[in-house]
Parts: C-alpha cells; sequence; structure tokens
C-alpha cells in the first residue's frame, strides 16, 4: 500500500508561481484578481507569489486595468520580456537563417547568411512586431531527407569556404543579438538536416552534409554560458504544426514535409518521437514499388524520395504538359499577420519578393487551375509514403507540410485524404500544414523558449 505524500510548503509554492508564470505567458499582463480567478488560489497566496515573482526579476508592474478602479487591484503584472533571450538558427547547405526572440517568443531580429552571398544585415523588430514573421526568413531552401539528395539539397555549400561562413553566421548571431537589445543569449536551438542522436545531441553526418555544419554547432557550443540544443529540422517543424499550425487540436499527428527533399516527424500522445537513433520519419528512405531500384543506406535517391522531391514534382508536372518555372514569390501568407503572443508563428516559405522555388509555384498554379490528372497522381504518390506511417502508427491525423505542402493546401490534402482511404483500413485525416517553410525557424524558437522558461520558472 503506497501512501499520498503532502506537498511540502516550497513545493506548493513552485507549483503556484509557475502555474502563475505560464499563464502571464499565455494571456499577458493580468491583476491580482484575474489571478486569483484562474488559479483559485486566495489573496494571500497570490500577493505572495506575486512579491516573490517581482523579487526573482520575472515578473514586473506592467501598468494599471482600465476597467478597475485605481488601487492594488487594478495594478496588472506581466512577464519581464527581457530577464533572457535566445534564439533559433534553421541550417541548410545553401546558408543559415536565424531569429533572435524574447523570454515570450517574440521576434527581436533576424538574419539570413547565404552560403555564396553577402550577410543581410540583421532586422531588428520593432515592440510590436508580429513573431510570425521570423517564419518568413531565408526559407526558399526546403527541408526534408538526411541522406545529402533530399531537403537540404545540394552542393551549393561545396564551394564555399565553410570556416568563413560559421564565422559570418556567429558574427551575425551576435550582431542580430546585439541590434535587437538582448545582450548574452540564453538559450539556441538548432534545427539541421541529418540524424542527432537523442542521448548524446550529436550530428550523424550521413556523408552528404557539409562538413561546416558540424564546424558551426562546435562554434556555437564553445560559447560560455549559452546552452545548444539540437534537433532534426523536420522535427522541429512538426512540432510548430503541432502548436501554433495545423495540428493544434491533435494529440497524435504525422507531419509529412515535401520541400526539396521529403520527411516526416510524429507525435504521439503530445510527445515528439525519435526513436532509438533519432531516426524516425527518414521516409525518403522508403522503398516504393516501380521506382529505379532500391535505397540504400548512403543514399535514398531511388526510395521515397524519388517520386515526391522537388525534382520528382517538377517532372509529373512537365509530363502532365504543365509549364514548370519559378514563382513570383510572396505567395500564401507571405504578408499574412499571425495572432499576436501566439509566439513564434507559421510564415509563408518564401520571403516577399523572392522568387518562388519551381516545385513549389507549379504545384500552387495546377491548384489555382484545377490540374486534375496532375494533382491526382501527385496525391498518390504522397499517399502511398503516408499509409506505410499510418499502417504502422495509426496516428489518425497527416499533415502535408513544408512549401509544397502549403502550396497545395486543402485541394492536394483532400485528394491525398481520398486515396489514403482506398490503401488502408485506418481512418485518417489529411490537413495542409499552415506553418510552410519557416516551421523549422518556429519551431526551434518555441524549443529553445521551453528550455529558457522551464529553467526559469521550474517544473518540466
Amino acid at each position: 500500500m503506497t501512501t499520498a505524500r503532502t506537498a511540502t510548503p516550497s513545493t506548493a509554492r513552485a507549483i503556484n508561481d509557475r502555474l502563475a508564470l505560464d499563464l502571464l505567458l499565455e494571456r499577458g499582463p493580468l491583476t491580482a484578481s484575474d489571478l486569483r480567478a484562474l488559479t483559485g488560489l486566495s489573496r494571500p497566496t497570490v500577493a505572495d507569489l506575486l512579491e516573490r515573482l517581482q523579487r526573482s526579476g520575472l515578473v514586473a508592474h506592467a501598468g494599471e486595468s482600465a476597467a478597475l478602479r485605481r488601487g492594488p487591484n487594478a495594478r496588472l503584472y506581466g512577464l519581464v520580456a527581457d530577464r533572457a533571450h535566445l534564439a533559433g538558427i534553421d541550417i541548410r547547405s545553401s546558408g543559415v537563417s536565424l531569429v533572435v526572440a524574447d523570454l515570450t517568443g517574440r521576434t527581436l531580429g533576424t538574419a539570413t547568411i547565404a552560403a555564396s552571398l553577402p550577410v543581410v544585415p540583421a532586422a531588428p523588430v520593432d515592440g510590436g512586431g508580429d513573431p510570425s514573421r521570423s517564419g518568413d526568413v531565408g526559407a526558399t531552401e526546403n527541408a526534408g531527407c538526411s541522406c545529402g539528395s533530399g531537403g537540404d539539397g545540394g552542393a551549393s555549400a561545396a564551394t564555399t569556404d565553410g570556416d568563413l561562413l560559421v564565422e559570418r553566421t556567429v558574427e551575425a548571431l551576435l550582431a542580430t543579438a546585439a541590434e535587437a537589445g538582448a545582450g548574452e543569449l540564453h538559450t539556441v536551438a538548432v534545427g539541421a538536416p541529418g540524424l542527432v542522436d537523442p542521448a548524446t545531441g550529436a550530428l550523424n553526418n550521413s556523408g552528404k552534409l557539409p562538413e561546416w555544419h558540424a564546424k558551426l554547432l562546435a562554434a556555437l557550443r564553445a560559447r560560455p554560458g549559452t546552452e545548444v540544443i539540437l534537433e532534426n529540422e523536420v522535427n522541429l517543424a512538426g512540432i510548430a504544426e503541432h502548436r501554433i499550425g495545423a495540428a493544434k487540436d491533435r494529440q497524435d499527428f504525422a507531419l509529412i514535409w515535401l520541400g526539396h527533399g521529403v520527411g516526416a516527424s510524429v507525435i504521439l500522445d503530445g510527445r515528439l518521437r525519435r526513436g532509438a537513433s533519432g531516426g524516425t520519419g527518414e521516409i525518403g528512405f522508403l522503398p516504393v514499388p516501380g521506382t529505379i531500384g532500391l535505397p540504400d543506406s548512403k543514399k535514398c535517391d531511388a526510395g521515397f524520395h524519388s517520386t515526391v522531391s522537388s525534382a520528382a514534382i517538377c517532372e509529373l508536372a512537365a509530363r502532365h504538359g504543365l509549364k514548370v518555372e519559378p514563382g513570383t514569390g510572396g505567395g500564401v501568407g507571405a504578408e499574412a499577420e499571425a495572432e499576436p503572443g501566439a509566439g513564434t508563428g507559421a510564415g509563408a516559405g518564401t520571403a516577399a519578393g523572392e522568387r518562388e522555388p519551381a516545385a513549389e509555384a507549379v504545384v500552387r498554379r495546377a491548384v489555382e487551375t484545377g490540374a486534375d490528372d496532375f494533382l491526382d497522381e501527385l496525391a498518390l504518390r504522397i499517399a502511398v509514403g503516408a499509409s506505410a506511417i499510418c499502417v504502422v502508427l495509426d496516428p489518425g491525423c497527416v499533415v502535408l507540410g513544408g512549401e509544397i505542402g502549403q502550396a497545395g493546401g486543402p485541394e492536394l490534402a483532400g485528394r491525398v485524404e481520398r486515396h489514403l482511404a482506398r490503401l488502408s483500413p485506418l481512418a485518417t485525416e489529411v490537413r495542409a500544414g499552415t506553418a510552410g517553410g519557416g516551421a523549422v525557424l518556429a519551431g526551434a524558437v518555441l524549443t529553445a523558449g521551453d528550455a529558457v522558461r522551464r529553467e526559469l520558472f521550474g517544473g518540466d
């Protein structure tokens, strides 16, 4: 027989403090009366915790509520957003994009470092800046298969001085933080292609990733006082879709990333599942009948990747007589605004004024013009990979993410769902992703923010 243990006063205080901090993070400044109503705590308990949190530097007065008379109950209390700063970084073969944010996840500044171009100057965001705009930065490359022929694509960095690129990236990160008044960075979360060992956090380079990826991680980790979290980039995209995107209402779902390459992330019971070696979701290696052969441990050219990568989509479009060329940029969501206070949000995959990648553009035009035969064949190809996930994991929901998933929207998702219903006996909803190409950066900021708040707020 086990006996329930009564929480000690210090434990109870820690629980109450975390509850209040989470409410202030979620809802913004609140009065003491608001906190009493939302927590059910007594007046003296709320007064004590507010005093304690102000002494810790986590909470401060944030004005007065216009709805109340002047007095103690009218005071608003809010999180001290600059108590700690964090960053999210998205590493691609063609360069790096990054965002600096405050304790609440609000974007303070961004930068893009191209492998063959000068650094785009840091772009501080004013006090009212929408954190969703972090998704617009440097997202014209696509995440996906870690085998090198996949999401990060290309040998564009092969002719790049890797050491110089690493140096420029670190300088851009520090300059962006300084421009935003961020000072030292508490935590940096990095999304990169490849397998990330869940136990050690090491990046398993399959032999196709540029050497500067590992050098950049080493340079970031060498900075004293800053925690560096490494995560597979499609896993970060899955976190973004779960927290602020298409799967906000789901505890179980699988994200299929469709971009330059293909990848997947799996969330079950509300938790990201990485697998024993960090390889959950490497569906680019999935053998598919009718392809040129079988994939092997070093490349996924003959696997599922070969049917739905950007190159395969362009070839399919050409076979259907569709014109394949880059789009005009901007696209869906390039000027969209996320809900204020929602954290780092779902930006478009292409920044306004840039050329939209050809595969993304042709899928978008196919939806707009009703190219049914092309869309139906593409949907069947996607459904083949989705069915392999569904019959093993039964997630109940599949989200089509990445630039191509967003370009296809509900039209492509609906076609995939109909094909999937014929391939699998398990009822599975298919949704279009809403976080787009910026989902990796969004997930990185969310992940870094969670780590910072765990340390400062206490608890899980």
